[in-house]
């Protein structure tokens, strides 16, 4: 199961590459039942590993000059301190046992999982109907209180369940910031980087990271990323994405029901 486990970091890294988002969204389902990592840990080690890959991601859009820095810093101040304080209190706050019936138990794990499931099912929604609209050539504009708003519902998110949240920035860059597509893209894995690091930051005094295990992990979602870097100049992500959407969606359906049914 762990060379299963390295080959779906590779997997992850390549969508982050081909099509600019969705990837990190699988970090989780990989590390809890490929890997055996225990739920509220594996939102932890997700931030890292989508931050640190995310970020040499950004480096190929910057090199291109697809990175809006002014647009970043706007969304990502509510979203960083979202991010940071979800993790370092709001986490913690949570109780191992939030409701309790008859034989059904909600844990921390149980609800976190679940959270991160209905995420899944919402991203997948987003990439199936592949209707983001191109906006190349028009000049960006800035609806500040949308931004920000977004940006601490983007934070919130990452910090529960410790994924990116790209399938939620892109859209505002784009339909907020007015930001073309490919831009948006850059920008946002600049956003998913800062977020996720400093979200991690959080859980370090938290929690007994296993450094060795999370930096071998994250090698593998970077050869995945340069990877799918180098191949989307020969496949169009926006055509991957339906398809992607769907097994998206098959995921969250499957984490909801097993872990249900695992609970009764």
């Amino acid at each position: 199961m762990e060379i299963l486990g390295y080959i779906a970091a590779i997997f992850i890294g390549l969508v982050l590459g081909l099509i600019g988002g969705g990837g990190s969204i699988l970090t989780i389902p990989v590390l809890v039942y490929l890997l055996n990592v225990e739920p509220v840990l594996a939102t932890a080690y997700s931030l890292f590993i989508v931050g640190t890959t995310s970020l040499f991601g950004t480096v190929a859009y910057m090199r291109k000059g697809l990175v809006s820095y002014k647009t970043a810093v706007i969304f990502a101040i509510p979203a960083f301190t979202a991010v940071f304080s979800t993790r370092k209190f709001i986490i913690p706050a949570i109780p191992d046992t939030l409701l309790s019936i008859g034989s059904f138990e909600l844990t921390k794990g149980l609800f976190l999982m679940l959270v991160f499931a209905v995420l899944m099912v919402l991203a997948s929604i987003s990439m199936i109907k592949n209707n983001r609209p191109e906006v190349e050539g028009e000049e960006i504009t800035y609806n500040y209180p949308r931004i920000f708003i977004q940006g601490i519902i983007v934070g919130v998110l990452t910090g529960l369940v410790g994924a990116g949240g790209g399938f939620l920035i892109i859209p505002a860059l784009v339909l907020l910031a007015r930001l073309p597509m490919k831009l948006a893209v850059g920008t946002s894995l600049l956003i998913i980087a800062a977020n996720s690091l400093i979200g991690f930051t959080g859980d370090i005094m938290e929690m007994n990271i296993e450094w060795l295990f999370i930096l071998k992990f994250s090698f593998f979602t970077v050869i995945g990323i340069f990877t799918g870097s180098y191949l989307s100049k020969f496949i169009e992500g926006k055509k991957l994405k339906p398809a992607f959407g769907w097994f998206v969606l098959t995921m969250g359906i499957y984490i909801i029901a097993k872990e249900l049914y695992r609970s009764l």
